[in-house]
């Protein structure tokens, strides 16, 4: 059996008890850092052994876990903290896993993204996880472009050292009012949780009422339906103008999520484009 494992994503209290017992009787525990997971097996007196599995060896490592799990084996499969393969490591491990025919095993618990959503006071019957954006300011403004006109909340992580960034850009592409939500730190000691306009989350970030530390999750609203076909988004220039700041396969994929398109309709008129 293969258990993919939430754990705590600031307090440790937060580990269910069935986590613990399913990380206290498999035979290996994928981590994606042994030294933070380390700590946290400490604290509950587990004594399982790891395995690195990050982003930099996960395909020379899925091989060696699948003959373990081939023999009747059972792996557990964590992240630093929080859901696994919620923008962390561990997908080509379920990929493979489920090709293989290995049973897999959800032990659901903490996640930032949801935690976020819980207590922003947007809409959340429907969302759109966004996760890391590019570090690049134009890809990244090309993404936030395309996303625009999107109706679903939408949520997003990022790090202490782009945040302002990310609020600038946000505010510039979706306007300073539109809803938003800061959660920074979420469960640990210094968690700040407000709830304010784009605007006016840029100020507080940079007045210090928000302090630039640490793990940010922004929730922002959805755009506002369009009320008539006044705005038509023509397919031609949207492609090149996508095309112009990223690769062929994303820029086709952000313009089927505007337009509603058929990606390998989209495709192909973007090789006519370029041709």
């Amino acid at each position: 059996m293969l258990f993919v494992v939430a754990t705590p994503i600031g307090n440790l209290d937060d580990l269910s008890p069935r986590a613990r017992q399913v990380l206290a009787d498999v035979d290996l525990i994928a981590a994606e850092d042994t030294r933070r997971t380390g700590r946290l097996l400490s604290h509950f007196g587990i004594e399982t052994p790891q395995i690195a599995l990050h982003e930099h060896n996960e395909d020379e490592v899925v091989a060696q876990l699948l003959g373990r799990l081939g023999a009747r084996g059972s792996v557990a499969l964590v992240s630093d903290a929080g859901t696994p393969l919620i923008s962390d490591p561990g997908y080509r491990l379920l990929r493979a896993a489920h090709s293989a025919g290995v049973r897999v095993s959800p032990i659901p618990g903490a996640s930032a993204a949801v935690a976020a959503l819980s207590v922003a006071g947007l809409p959340t019957d429907r969302f759109c996880f966004e996760g890391f954006l590019p570090p690049r300011r134009p890809a990244r403004r090309a993404t936030l472009e395309a996303l625009r006109r999107e109706p679903r909340t939408l949520v997003f992580f990022e790090s202490v050292h782009r945040i302002a960034d990310l609020l600038a850009d946000l505010a510039e592409t979706f306007g300073d009012d539109r809803r938003a939500f800061i959660g920074r730190e979420l469960s640990k000691m210094h968690e700040q949780c407000v709830a304010a306009s784009l605007g006016e989350l840029r100020a507080m970030l940079g007045d210090g009422r928000i302090a630039a530390r640490g793990e940010f999750v922004v929730v922002v609203d959805g755009a506002e339906p369009i009320a008539s076909d006044s705005e038509i988004v023509d397919i031609d220039q949207l492609i090149k103008e996508l095309r112009a700041v990223l690769p062929g396969k994303q820029a086709v994929a952000v313009a089927a999520s505007i337009t509603g398109r058929a990606r390998n309709e989209l495709y192909r008129r973007m090789l006519e484009l370029e041709d």
